[in-house]
This record gives structure tokens, C-alpha cells and sequence, in this order.
């Protein structure tokens, strides 16, 4: 008993001891009023380097603990007012209480602020990484689809479907709203959004539960910017590019804020043209297919937001937003595809097809918002939205046989096909957070329900007419609507911090195909109408120990849901070419995921994570046999998938030399059985590696080189595809007093961005070979102007990212969405 009482005494004297070595302090603002959550830097005197951070709690205090002996400096910042740092001060191992802080919001002109820091190109937190695609010089010129492709843990396959840390649910999110599209439509509507619209790209593996369920692998948010600097300003920009074709952008940006008025917009054009390889080698039964074919495109875009905030009172904003986007294009399709009897090797036919095609896509969003946020740390966020997709396309797809000499013709058949598309959207959704008990609480809800309307037409084009298919053609109805409601809860406690909740969805959706069938030599209609219902609960939790601030780490857990998207149910048999359909599945259900994480970060630069997640029910693209010699393309449900990733990433930065590194390994098994001779039983490794490298030459140069890697690995499934690699290299010159920027990169430097990918599956063997317009000489200049005052809006953005930096080592995050 006396050496217990000993040691305790031991204990509680060396608690005392540690208590005692710290420095606090206070933040207010000039009206005496508390900052909750304000950001806390200690800095070094000697150079200003950074030492520790904090953020002020509900009573607007800090505490900065385990401080080495020497001279420090207390800078404090928050959102819309300006910085403020204390007086120098030495620090000998006692306790200090430094000089309350007050920060004043910026008035006149601040001409003579010089921000030195910047955001680093790629930041790695405990639920997301973040990549800052403004600030990078090889981002230039490229679309999303191309920025996704070379970002960490990011794979686009064959079929550009979008997969992340080896799981292919991805729900793809647009400024914190999710995106009704899938498929190829979705990677079309990428394609359109230029590098110059876009602020940065979040990729979230462990969404909280006030973020929408669908997303077995997570989200990815793309942001686009928008400017609320004070004054008037704006930039444009200008960029060309050559490959095989010449390309060029432009675009402006225009933002005047005031006491009560933030008015803001933008717009940016795009002209692409380009083109791509595909060879497609098939074998089924005792047919060879050897496909060649070259894809043409040309499109133009145009791109635009625009908005306005009317800040009410001290407490109230309202806010209302209209982005949008017009695009047309053409394309063509010239192929080659002998037909061989494999036993004999001999060409028994030759089908050459020359398809074009033109295409339009309108898209428009409207948004009103509401913010309403007081001091004692009560905030309310209300978004009202309705978006529409008019998608357009007119295909004409000549097929001409000929024999084996490729001389003569042996038969003719040409279709025409018309496929118009409008999708309608219509969500509300409100989020509450207060402090609680010394934690945060949220709770919130949404509304949401899309509307999509089909209508295929084939016809067969005979000379100089046409006459409608109506056997071959369809219309597809689909309505989806999800009630969603929330809670969510994160407190912090001496030396950890925990993060819980729950989210419950409510799923009705209904599909209608109609067409025509023959039933005893009679045209008779037909309506494949089915419904579906069902509700689901889906948990989220993460604790964080954080006892030791240079050393912590987060073990959560999240269950999600991926629903089928609307094209990959309608029943309907489509034609892509002489020899390939396409058909949905009625059957085909959710995948369900639950996820198990554990997140180490180290003196804030180091992040391991290794993560386990199950999925039931996973979707899989199947190249399935018809009519012998025929295939079509199909989604079905394999019965399981087990996956195990581990990422690494750390930021290494040594005078005018930085290196952001990241890799992502993973495990996966897959396992089906869909009958005799279609089972699916593999195992898959693969690597991610992405490495991006800064060089700051002078004081207005700065050069950059990234590359990534991704190993052979096993998509959709059953297609093994072989590595992937690209290298960009670029380099940034300052002009104009710091208010111009011209940037210049060569992609795909070693001509290495290429895929290949083998199929084996209900005896059919499979081999695709792709490669395209990666390498490319990049040239964009761009310009800024106006008030100064964007520099010190700037910096207030840049405490605001350290801030969140801080606060999203609980394992949550938040992008306004859910």
C-alpha cells in the first residue's frame, strides 16, 4: 500500500509538473466577443518556423503544452479578420499566460501585406487528401477525368469508370454536391471541366455520417473556385496546348465584395480535339475478332458561374449560385476488324466500319443558400437545388463486309441511332451543428430525387432514307428519390478526441422499359416496369489519441452503400457494334461496404493508413456470350470482394527543394460463381505511387516534375490490366510585379501512358490495348487584377486550411454536402 500511495503521489507530482509547462492565452475579437476555433500558431522567434498548433476552444482559450526552453512569437488568425502575433517572449520551463489577442477585421487598403507561405500542392489528412490544383504548374491544360487519372490511389480503367484504393464505388461530388451521372457519361461531363475552374480535388476514404452514404470507396470533391476577396478583382487566363492536334482555353474571373455584397462569376471556353488507339483482340469458341480502330473527337465547351451573397447581419447570409456548362462535339470511328477461323487461321470476312457522331450536353444548376452563425458556436446551413442534364447524341454506324482480300464487297448494313437523355434534380438539405457538453453535435437532413427520361431510337438506313427499327428501339423512365436524416457527435478529451454517428436513408426508385416485341408474328408492346424500397442504417465512428500532438493516431469505421446507376438496369439490348451489345440488369442490386481504418500521423508529415473493407454484393462489368460468335457487355453482383490497403505519404521540403511522395498498396480477392465455366475466383495486388517534386530556381522560376505509377492489378473484376505510368515536367515564371504567371509543361514525357488489359470469362478471351493523345506541350499564361486585398484574403485562407488541418485529425470532414 505505501509504495502504491508512492507512486501515485510520483504520478500526480509529474502531472503537476506538466501542467505547469505550458503558455495560454485568449483570442476576442475588437468587440470583446469570443473566437471559438480560431487558429493558435507558436512560432519560433529566430526564424518564425512553426513550433506547435492550436485552436481556441469554446471559451476562445488556447494551451500550448511540452514546450522546449527558448524565444517564441503567439500568432492567432481567423476567417475574415487579420492576423495578429504577440510580442517576443522567453520561455524557461514555467507557466506563461501571454496578453489577450484581439483580432480586428481588415479596413482599407493592405497593400503592404506580403504573404509567404502557400498552400502546399497536396495535403494529406487523417479522413482525405487534398490536391491544390491552382497551385500546381503541370495541372495546366487538362480536364478533371486526365487530373484524376494521375492523382493518388486513383485508377480510371479501359472504360474511364473511376476506382479508388482498388474499390470502384466512387461518389464523384461537384463543389459538395453529388453528381447524377455514371458511367460514360459522367467521365464525358469530366472531360469538360478545364484544371483552370478548379481550386482542388478532396478525396475523402472516410466520410462522416453527414456526408451521403453512396460511396463505397469515398468521395472525390471536386471544388471550384470562387473568389471572396475584398474589393474588385478578377484574373483571366489563356492556354494553349499541342499534341497530335492543337487545343486552346481561355477564361475570366470577375468578384467585387463589399460590407453586404459579394458578387462573383466566371467563365472559361475549351476547344480539344484529339485522338485515340484501340485494339481489341477476341477470341470465342472458334472465331477470332482482331479489332483496330481509331478514334477520332472535336469538341468546344463552355463553362460558367455566377453568384451573389448578401451578408443580412453579423449573424445571416443568404446566397444564391447558378453554375453551368454547354458543350458539342463530333467524332468518329474508323475500324478494321478481320474475322479469322482460329483452327485454320484463315480470314474468312473483313468488317470495316467508319461510325461518326455528334453530340450535345447542356447542364445548369441552381442554388439557394442560407448560413446563419453566432458566437457561441451555433451554425445552420440550408441549400436548396435544382439541376438539370440535357444530353443529346445522333450516331451513325455504316457496317461493309468484305472477303478475305479486302477487295471485294460481300454485304452492306448502316444504322442510324438517336439517343436523347434528360435527367432533372431537385434536393434540399439542411446541417445544424452547436457545441454540446464540451463537444460539437450535428444533426441534419436531405431531400433528394432525380428524374431521368430516355428515349433510344435506331434506324436502318437504306440509300438515301431511313426507316425505323422498332424492335431495336426503347424507352427507359427511371425515378429515384432518398430521404435522409442524421446525427453526428465529436468531443475531445485529454489525449484523445472521439467522432460517432449514424445516418439513416430511405431509397424508392422506379424503372420503365417500352418498346416493341413480336409474340406470334405480331408487333406487340411491352413494359419492363420494376420497383424498388428499402431502408438502411449506416454508422460512422473514429477516435483519435492525441495525447502526443507530434504522434497520433485514428482507428474508424464506416459502413456505405453504392446503388446502381440508371443505365446499368434498363433490360434493353443496345447495339454498339456488328458483334458487341450491351444489355442492363433489372437484378442487379446495391453493394454494401463496412470498413475498418487505422490512421498514424507523425509530426504531421508522416500518414500511414491501412484500412480493411468487405463488400457484399459488388458490381462487376461482364463480357458474357450470345448467339456463339456475338458478346455483350453486362453489370452483374459478384458474391463478395475483400480489400486491404495500405497508403503512405510524406512531404519532405529542404531549403528551395520539396518533394510530396504517396503509395498506395492494396490487396484484393474477388469471388463469383455464375455457373459451368463462369466462375470468378481472383486474387489482386497492386501498387499506387505518385511522387511530386518542386524546384524554386529564383525568386520568380519555379520548376516541377510529377510522375505516378500504378502496377498491374485487376479491374471491374475479371480484366488484368498491365502498368500504367505517365511523367510531367513544367516550369512557372512570376511576371508583372507577382500579378502574371506564365506556366509551360511537357506530359507524358516518355510516351508510357498507355493500358492493357486481358479478359478471360465464360470461355471467351479477351485483350484490349489503348493509348492516346497523352503526350502533349502545355503553354497558359494568366493575369490578376484589382484590389490588393486579395493577398491578405489569401492568407486568411491559408490559417483556415491549418485550422481544418487540425480539427480533421478526428477522422470527420466536411464539405457542405451530405
Amino acid at each position: 500500500m505505501r509504495k502504491l500511495l508512492s507512486t501515485l503521489s510520483i504520478i500526480i507530482l509529474c502531472s503537476a509538473a506538466a501542467a505547469a509547462q505550458s503558455v495560454s492565452g485568449s483570442v476576442k475579437d475588437a468587440d470583446n466577443k469570443l473566437l471559438i476555433n480560431a487558429t493558435v500558431q507558436l512560432l519560433n522567434a529566430k526564424d518564425s518556423s512553426i513550433a506547435k498548433f492550436a485552436v481556441t476552444d469554446a471559451n476562445g482559450h488556447f494551451k500550448f503544452g511540452t514546450i522546449k526552453n527558448g524565444r517564441y512569437v503567439i500568432g492567432a488568425s481567423f476567417v475574415g479578420y487579420a492576423p495578429k502575433y504577440s510580442a517576443v517572449f522567453e520561455y524557461s520551463g514555467s507557466e506563461i499566460s501571454v496578453p489577450e489577442l484581439s483580432l480586428s477585421k481588415p479596413t482599407g487598403a493592405l497593400s503592404n501585406v506580403t504573404v509567404t507561405s502557400k498552400k502546399p500542392m497536396v495535403e494529406v489528412r487523417a479522413d482525405k487528401t487534398i490536391l491544390n490544383v491552382e497551385g500546381s504548374i503541370n495541372a495546366i491544360g487538362q480536364d478533371a477525368l486526365e487530373l484524376l487519372r494521375k492523382s493518388p490511389g486513383v485508377l480510371v480503367d479501359k472504360d474511364e469508370n473511376i476506382s479508388l484504393s482498388g474499390k470502384n464505388g466512387v461518389q464523384v461530388y461537384i463543389d459538395g454536391k453529388p453528381s447524377p451521372l455514371g458511367g460514360k457519361d459522367l467521365s464525358d461531363y469530366l472531360k469538360t471541366i478545364q484544371s483552370s475552374q478548379i481550386e482542388s480535388i478532396e478525396l475523402i476514404t472516410n466520410p462522416s455520417a453527414k456526408y451521403e452514404a453512396a460511396g463505397n470507396a469515398g468521395i472525390i470533391n471536386i471544388k471550384l473556385k470562387k473568389n471572396k476577396a475584398f474589393g474588385t478583382n478578377g484574373s483571366v487566363n489563356a492556354g494553349y496546348s499541342i499534341g497530335v492536334y492543337p487545343k486552346y482555353n481561355t477564361g475570366i474571373a470577375l468578384n467585387n465584395r463589399g460590407k453586404k455584397w459579394n458578387l462573383f462569376g466566371n467563365y472559361n471556353y475549351n476547344n480539344n480535339k484529339g485522338e485515340q488507339h484501340v485494339d481489341i483482340y477476341r477470341l470465342q469458341l472458334d472465331t477470332l475478332f482482331d479489332q483496330h480502330s481509331l478514334f477520332s473527337n472535336h469538341g468546344e465547351s463552355h463553362n460558367f458561374k455566377a453568384g451573389a451573397d448578401y451578408y443580412a447581419t453579423k449573424v445571416s447570409t443568404f446566397g444564391v449560385m447558378v453554375t453551368g456548362g454547354f458543350s458539342e462535339g463530333e467524332g468518329g470511328n474508323s475500324s478494321r476488324t478481320p474475322i479469322i477461323y482460329q483452327p485454320s487461321k484463315v480470314i474468312n470476312r473483313i468488317l470495316v466500319a467508319e461510325n461518326s457522331s455528334t453530340s450535345k450536353r447542356d447542364n445548369t444548376n441552381y442554388n439557394f443558400n442560407y448560413r446563419y452563425a453566432n458566437a457561441k458556436g451555433a451554425e445552420l446551413n440550408v441549400d436548396a437545388d435544382y439541376g438539370m442534364f440535357r444530353i443529346k447524341s445522333d450516331q451513325n454506324q455504316p457496317n461493309i463486309y468484305y472477303d478475305a482480300t479486302g477487295n471485294n464487297i460481300q454485304s452492306r448494313v448502316s444504322y442510324n441511332m438517336l439517343s436523347p437523355n434528360n435527367i432533372d434534380m431537385y434536393s434540399v438539405k439542411a446541417d445544424y451543428e452547436q457545441n454540446y457538453k464540451k463537444g460539437r453535435l450535428g444533426f441534419g437532413g436531405k431531400f433528394f430525387n432525380v428524374k431521368s427520361d430516355n428515349n433510344f431510337q435506331r434506324f436502318n438506313v437504306i440509300g438515301s432514307g431511313k426507316i425505323k427499327d422498332t424492335l431495336r428501339s426503347n424507352g427507359f423512365n427511371y425515378k429515384e428519390n432518398i430521404n435522409a436524416l442524421y446525427v453526428n457527435y465529436n468531443k475531445p478529451f485529454k489525449g484523445f478526441m472521439i467522432q460517432f454517428g449514424v445516418r439513416m436513408e430511405n431509397t424508392t426508385s422506379k424503372g420503365s422499359s417500352s418498346g416493341y416485341k413480336i409474340n406470334n408474328g405480331s408487333y406487340v408492346t411491352y413494359d419492363s416496369t420494376f420497383t424498388k424500397s428499402y431502408n438502411d442504417f449506416f454508422p460512422s465512428a473514429a477516435i483519435t489519441f492525441n495525447k502526443n500532438p507530434m504522434s497520433q493516431f485514428t482507428i474508424n469505421y464506416s459502413r456505405r452503400i453504392d446503388r446502381p446507376v440508371y443505365q446499368d438496369l434498363n433490360p434493353f439490348e443496345f447495339k454498339l457494334d456488328e458483334y458487341t451489345f450491351q444489355k442492363g440488369n433489372t437484378q442487379l442490386r446495391p453493394q454494401y461496404t463496412n470498413s475498418v481504418g487505422f490512421v498514424h500521423v507523425y509530426k504531421y508529415k508522416l500518414t500511414t493508413s491501412i484500412n480493411y473493407s468487405h463488400v457484399k454484393d459488388v458490381f462487376t462489368q461482364l463480357i458474357d456470350t450470345a448467339e456463339r460468335s456475338k458478346a455483350f457487355v453486362t453489370k452483374k453482383n459478384l458474391a463478395d470482394q475483400d480489400i486491404v490497403s495500405l497508403n503512405v505519404s510524406y512531404p519532405f521540403q529542404y531549403k528551395w527543394y520539396s518533394l510530396f511522395f504517396n503509395v498506395n498498396a492494396y490487396y484484393a480477392h474477388y469471388k463469383a460463381n455464375f455457373g459451368p465455366g463462369r466462375v470468378v475466383d481472383l486474387n489482386a495486388f497492386a501498387t499506387n505511387l505518385y511522387a511530386q517534386q518542386t524546384f524554386k530556381l529564383s525568386k520568380t522560376i519555379t520548376g516541377e516534375l510529377s510522375t505516378f505509377f500504378n502496377s498491374p492489378t485487376v479491374q471491374q473484376g475479371t480484366f488484368k490490366s498491365r502498368i500504367i505510368t505517365g511523367t510531367d515536367i513544367g516550369l512557372s515564371k512570376v511576371i508583372f510585379a507577382g500579378k502574371g504567371t506564365v506556366k509551360a509543361t511537357m506530359t507524358d514525357v516518355f510516351h508510357t501512358l498507355r493500358f492493357t488489359g486481358v479478359s478471360e470469362f465464360a470461355g471467351q478471351y479477351t485483350r484490349v490495348q489503348s493509348h492516346w493523345e497523352s503526350q502533349q506541350f502545355r503553354l497558359n499564361f494568366s493575369y490578376r487584377f484589382g484590389s490588393n486585398l486579395v493577398k491578405a484574403a489569401r492568407q486568411r485562407k491559408t490559417a483556415a486550411d491549418e485550422e481544418s488541418k487540425r480539427v480533421g485529425q478526428g477522422g470527420g470532414g466536411s464539405i457542405g454536402g451530405n
